[in-house]
Parts: structure tokens; sequence; C-alpha cells
């Protein structure tokens, strides 16, 4: 088997980094392309840090399982299934389901860390970084965690001011630079999008 096409996604939280990946997902067979998302990797809520007030911080590196993030993408890269749990945070709503993911020639993984974290960086052959405007992205994740993750509009706020735009200063904007390509997300996503499906495509017809 020639070995997967690796394309790392990540920005900022709420850059529409799902919105994206839908688009391209949807441009490719499912015996294409394989979307695994570093989301599924976050620790149990017992290992999570807590800020000075008590809150459970989900926006620091060491609160992602790196190692099992990067022993499945290698096993997909060596042509093995993956198999694993969802991720739900503390939606109490919601049922975790079990995802699998199977091998195929382009691999996606995608995630807040994956340029920062060494380990999956080193396994990239190509880095994108999805960028908007922090006004943009407070709108995204206020609709986001009240839907998807139960939050009330005061706890997204404090997450956001106390979370999220520190790890975005720290650990994620300073590596926007080191990205192959940058797709701009604030009102239209279309046309950063349909370049590197084009340029995927383009790699699967060569293999």
């Amino acid at each position: 088997m020639e070995k997967p096409y690796i394309v790392g996604i990540t920005g900022g939280s709420a850059s529409g980094k799902t919105t994206v990946l839908k688009s391209i997902i949807n441009s490719f067979g499912e015996e294409d392309i394989c979307l695994v998302s570093q989301d599924n990797y976050y620790k149990p809520r017992n290992q999570q840090p807590v800020d000075e007030n008590g809150v459970h911080n989900f926006d620091k590196p060491v609160s992602i399982d790196f190692e099992s993030f990067r022993s499945d993408i290698i096993s997909l890269m060596n042509g093995e299934t993956v198999k694993r749990q969802e991720y739900v945070f503390n939606n109490p709503s919601a049922t975790p389901t079990l995802i699998e993911w199977k091998p195929a020639p382009i691999i996606i993984v995608e995630g807040l860390f994956v340029f920062y974290d060494e380990a999956i960086e080193e396994l990239l052959d190509l880095k994108v970084f999805i960028d908007a405007k922090e006004h943009i992205k407070l709108k995204r994740r206020i609709i986001r965690d009240s839907e998807e993750r139960g939050y009330d509009l005061e706890d997204v706020l404090y997450r956001y001011e106390k979370h999220v735009i520190p790890t975005y200063e720290r650990y994620i904007n300073p590596l926007k630079d080191d990205a192959d390509m940058i797709i701009p997300n604030n009102n239209c996503y279309k046309k950063g999008t349909a370049v590197l499906v084009e340029f995927l495509r383009n790699k699967l017809e060569k293999s």
C-alpha cells in the first residue's frame, strides 16, 4: 500500500473548521478520504486541568491524549481500521457513538493542536490553517457550545475570555506562519477550499 497523504487542518476555536471539512469530505468518495478529529481524544473530565475558579479548561494541550491520537493516525497509515468512542464533553443529553475510521489514500487530521504537538506535526504532508476574525469566532462559539455542549451564555463567554483567547495567542496563532495554506473563513471559505480540493484530487490521480 502506498503511503497515505496526510493533511493537517487547524485554526482557532470556532474558526469554521467543521464547515470547511464537511465541504472537503463531500467532494470525495468514502474510499478516498478519512477524517480524524482531535475532538475525540480529550482526556476524561477528571483529568482535565481547572483554572483558578475551578472551571475545567478543555483548551490546553495537556487536555489531549496525544499518544493515542498519534497511535491511531499511524494505524490508519499502516492500513488498519480504527475504532474509538465519540467524546461528548459534559453534555448529558448526548449519547456517545462508536466511531470507525477506515484507511484511505488521503487522511485529514484536524484539531486545535495538530501543528503544536511535534509528534503529530511530523506526520503531516500538508498543513492548512483556517483563519477567522475574533468576533466571528465568538459568535460561532456561542451557538455551538449552547447547542452541542449545553453551556449557557455566561459560561461560554467566561471560557472564551479565560481559556480560548489565551490558548489561541500562545499555542495556535504563532504557528500560522508554518502553514502551507491559509483559508480565510470570515464570510466565505469556498474559494480557498476549492483550491485545496483540486490539489487533493490531483494527488489522488497520481496515486
